[in-house]
């Protein structure tokens, strides 16, 4: 299986709405590594580690984003895959 590595930042109503805890829970679910954190501009960034569908599958997920979330925008940067983390965490 493929490994990929993205870098992602999360635009909209994605702070003050469990953004983070259920990014982990989904980010657990499919067995990705990497972090997720708030920024000072009230977007959340995120790295996601793993195998490419389980990726490309947490990125899709970043569209809809927790129950009250409200997602306007996603950026998605591809970056050499490093294998780094242990787990996914909250920053």
């Amino acid at each position: 299986m493929a490994k990929k590595r993205v870098h992602v930042w999360i635009s909209g109503r994605v702070q003050g709405v469990w953004f983070r805890s259920y990014t982990k829970k989904e980010a657990d679910r499919l067995g990705i590594k990497g972090w997720v954190r708030n920024l000072p501009d009230g977007r959340v960034e995120a790295v996601f580690e793993g195998e490419e569908e389980a990726v490309e599958a947490m990125v899709r997920w970043c569209h809809v984003g927790s129950p009250l979330s409200q997602v306007t925008g996603v950026e998605v940067k591809e970056e050499p895959y490093t294998g780094e983390f242990r787990d996914f965490s909250i920053r």
